[in-house]
């Protein structure tokens, strides 16, 4: 019971070695391969993002993970990340390894197909709506299920059209 709560000199001292060590190697990963590294901007950056997460937290607080196992699965992760996001200027790659973005409301009409496509329920959709301000549906111009499983709602009380170069890539279904 006494170990849960209080710790030993030394473990202190691996801990602090493992955050220094972890801390100037993710300084420099993220020098090397860019911020898309924490971005979720689809679902592998966040896959990454999580696993890089799980890495460290093992390497700091695991006495079975070492430090320089830890430095190797942070690099292979940035790297793989990298090769990934080169790799997604290819279509056939992209298809493979990014979500498509999905319309949930076009105008002021709600797409229900969509909604259990997404597992977006209607209240979950009156929230975001709320979120983003939205006073009538009628201001509704497209509300998108992102690849990042956020959701964009574009409103405008005016009588404009969203711009075709924006919604280009959105699946209708």
């Amino acid at each position: 019971m006494k170990e849960w709560i209080f710790t030993n000199y030394n473990t202190l001292q691996f801990i602090f070695i493992s955050c220094l060590g972890i801390y100037i190697i993710i300084i420099l990963l993220t020098k090397i391969f860019g911020k898309r590294s924490f971005s979720k901007m689809s679902s592998f950056d966040f896959a990454c993002t999580i696993a890089i997460g799980s890495i460290i937290a093992s390497t700091l607080l695991s006495k079975s993970v070492s430090l320089f196992e830890g430095v190797f699965g942070l690099t292979t992760i940035y790297v793989l990340q990298g090769i990934t996001a080169y790799l997604r200027r290819f279509q056939f790659f992209r298809n493979i390894v990014d979500n498509e973005p999905l319309f949930l409301m076009k105008n002021d009409q709600i797409l229900w197909e969509n909604l259990k496509k997404a597992q977006v329920t209607e209240g979950d959709l009156r929230a975001k709506l709320r979120e983003a301000n939205v006073l009538k549906l009628s201001e509704v111009k497209a509300v998108i299920f992102e690849t990042t499983c956020d959701i964009s709602v574009l409103h405008s009380s005016e009588e404009l059209s969203v711009d075709d170069w924006l919604i280009k890539d959105v699946l209708d279904l």
